[in-house]
Order: structure tokens, then sequence, then C-alpha cells
């Protein structure tokens, strides 16, 4: 076999295995079971903001879990209209228990994220130890002005005496109502109380007071970072990308059909520009062993033949021109 079959050989193998990569190159998922992931989430490496890099897992059955230091919880929602998700702890307290009170774990989440507990939460905690926690009825002008009162467990809360979904009234227990203002503080009302629950007051767009009803489920507020280059990415008439970052440097990339770019999907200068092919790390599958001992081949040959050719004056020729 002459040289340039040889060479075109190479060139060959070394086209297929880019092709490859080009081919299995992953987009996004846009769904995990029924709940849409849009900007800033993302289940997929290299999808969504950084700042939420590794927060929501789709499971292998299909279901969105939001991780946090104290373990994995179930999504129940997700809205990108009043940014929030909702959460159930399947830890905690809920009807079916009734007055079996099991003892459960506090729910913390990561402070360096742009998470943070709804102030639409309220908790209840069963069975306190009156020695070490302030349980009494808050007056009601601590409902208007709460920072005059003190950090007391409100007995006499519309909850206790209403738990929602409940068909039972609470006899021989105590409960009362605390908005712990830190993990930390969650902890110690859980030292001093057999358990506790999460409850949250749902918007159903009803006339006030009725527009808003309780619901058993922690919720949690976030923030959608918005910048000019991820609007520019999403906007249709410039490709309609998928905004998402470089899993190395964390910068920002716009997730094409035709690769990756730092703009977006119809910046034609930067891809005329752009040799390297991008993908998102983690979603390419791996070269196989044949494909990578073919390029290793196609290069050992072409620095060989590149070695014998020869070059006069300094100047490539045809017979030794690489590219």
């Amino acid at each position: 076999m002459n040289q340039k079959a040889m060479l075109f050989l190479g060139l060959v193998l070394i086209q297929s295995v880019l092709s490859l990569t080009r081919g299995e190159s992953k987009a996004c998922r846009s769904s995990c079971g029924n709940i849409p992931i849009e900007y800033p989430f993302g289940i997929d490496e290299g999808c969504g903001s950084p700042y939420y890099r590794y927060i929501l897992v789709c499971s292998e059955s299909g279901k969105l879990e939001l991780r946090t230091p104290s373990g994995k919880y179930p999504i129940h929602n997700v809205s990108y209209d009043d940014p929030h998700i909702l959460v159930t702890d399947p830890f905690m307290w809920n009807c079916e228990d009734a007055e079996n009170y099991r003892p459960t774990r506090p729910f913390s989440l990561d402070t360096s994220t742009r998470f943070k507990l709804s102030p639409h939460n309220e908790y209840l905690f069963f069975n306190c130890s009156e020695n070490h926690v302030i349980v009494k009825p808050k007056p009601i002008f601590c409902q208007r002005f709460p920072d005059r009162c003190d950090s007391s467990c409100d007995s006499g809360s519309y909850l206790c005496r209403h738990m929602p979904g409940c068909s039972f009234a609470m006899t021989g227990t105590s409960c009362c109502s605390y908005y712990p203002r830190a993990t930390e503080s969650l902890r110690l009302m859980l030292k001093y109380c057999t358990t506790y629950t999460s409850v949250y007051w749902r918007n159903v767009g009803a006339p006030q007071p009725y527009d808003q009803v309780p619901e058993y489920g922690i919720r949690i507020d976030f923030d959608i970072p918005v910048t000019t280059r991820c609007l520019q990415c999403q906007d249709p008439s410039k490709g309609g990308g998928t905004c998402g970052f470089d899993t190395q440097t964390q910068s920002f990339m716009c997730l094409c059909k035709d690769g990756n770019f730092t703009t977006h999907c119809k910046d034609y200068d930067a891809a005329r520009h752009n040799g390297k092919v991008h993908v998102i790390a983690g979603t390419v599958a791996a070269v196989s062993a044949a494909g990578a001992f073919g390029i290793g081949a196609g290069i050992w040959y072409l620095k060989k033949a590149r070695a014998k050719a020869p070059v006069t004056c300094g100047v490539q020729s045809n017979e030794n021109r690489l590219f």
C-alpha cells in the first residue's frame, strides 16, 4: 500500500471517530417523569446553571429528587413562574401516623446554594419537653408583628387546631407551631420534641382570605440567574439553544444541535472558526478500542511519513502536506 493510500486510510479513521463523537452527543433532558426540567436546573451534566449542579437527580424509576446534606427527597412539583420547588419528606409525621410519633431526622439545605426555605412554610412539633422548649400560645398581634414576639412554640396555632387532611383531633398530645431560622435550631427542637412535620400554604387563586390552603410538604424558593447570553441562546430567532456550561471551567455554553458555542446557535462566525468539537462531558460514549487503535496507528504512520517525506527549501510540497 503506497503512502497516499495509507494517508487516506488514517484520515478516514480519524473522521469516523469524530463523527461518532458528534452523533453520540446527547441533548439535555427536558423532563423527569411528569415534571419539566427548565433553566436554571439540569439533570444531565453540563446542563442548566452551574449554581445548581448536582442538585436535582432523576432516579432510574423516573422520579425527580432533591439532593441535600440530609439526604434525597422526592420532588412533588417545580414552579418556574413563582420560583419554588415542593418536596416531601417521608420521614416526617403524617396523618397516617396519627398519634404514633416515630423518630425523624431534621431536613437541611446546603447554604452555599441559591436555595432557601420559604416563609410560606410552617412547622408543627409534637410532644415537646416544656422544660427545654417554650410552649405557649402567642398573642394575636404576633401575626402582624412577629419581631415583637419571643421565640416560643405556638401551642394555639391554627394548624394545631385544624390538622390539614386529618379526620381526627389531637387529644393527649401537645402540638405547637414554630419556624426555625436555621438548621441548628431545627436540630435543637427535635432534640426535645418527639417528631415534627412541615406544612406550606399553597395559593389557589381564590379571593382572600381563602386564597391559600395548607398542604403537607416543604416549599423551597430558588433564584433564576438570568444573563444576556442565556437569553440570546434561548432566543428562537438565534437558533433556540439550551443554556448550559463547560463542565471543566463552568463558563457559559449554548448547547445546540450542531455543537456547543459561547454565544448562540446561529453564530456562524464562531462556528466557522471553531474547529474543535464541543460535547457535554459525561454524555459521550467511550471510543471503542478499535477506533482508538485506528487513530493511534493513523497518527503513527502520519508522523513516520512526514519524517521521511522530502521538504525542499522549507516549503511543503503536495507530497508531504498533512491537511
